[in-house]
């Protein structure tokens, strides 16, 4: 392993995070310059660790089309959601759907649950110990299959897109 993959584990990551830096400082001075370079070495370095197989690689611009749909998913379920707390509760049909993981590898499955939780109406409640089922808290699901369903076309499948080390 190379000293600068030792120092920079995740150099995406280090970059993000010292531009975050940066943006919540408000302004560019060299001590801030100085800590958020700190930050952006220190905090990806300790958090390594949980990042045992990180994508080997990744298609930017399918990634940047699923980065798009899931901001517009969050907006519209965002309305969705205020729209179904707004009125009469006797419409909510909360559920737990267990949704059957085609994706193999482990990168690819979180960023899976995470985008299930960052849509509003949903949740990623716990995952299988074999890594086959994410079972998922639905706020109205009228229909298990048709969740799935929707879930499988508008999110794991443009995954397997992104990641090529999530195709089996």
């Amino acid at each position: 392993m190379s000293l600068l993959k030792r120092v920079l584990p995740h150099p995406w990551l280090s970059l993000s995070m010292l531009v975050g830096w940066q943006l919540l400082m408000n302004s560019v001075s060299a001590g801030s310059l100085i800590m958020g370079a700190v930050l952006a070495c220190i905090i990806p370095w300790l958090t390594s660790v949980f990042w045992p197989n990180p994508p080997l690689s990744c298609r930017v611009d399918r990634l940047l089309v699923f980065v798009w749909r899931v901001l517009v998913d969050i907006l519209l379920a965002n309305l969705q959601v205020a729209k179904l707390i707004l009125g009469p509760r006797r419409e909510l049909r909360p559920a737990f759907v267990a949704y059957p993981i085609s994706l193999q590898h482990e990168f690819s499955i979180s960023v899976l649950a995470s985008t299930i939780s960052l849509t509003p109406g949903t949740v990623s409640a716990d995952i299988s110990a074999d890594r086959k089922t994410l079972l998922i808290h639905g706020l109205d699901v009228k229909d298990e299959q048709q969740l799935i369903e929707h879930i499988r076309r508008r999110y794991e499948q443009p995954i397997k897109e992104v990641f090529e080390c999530s195709r089996p």
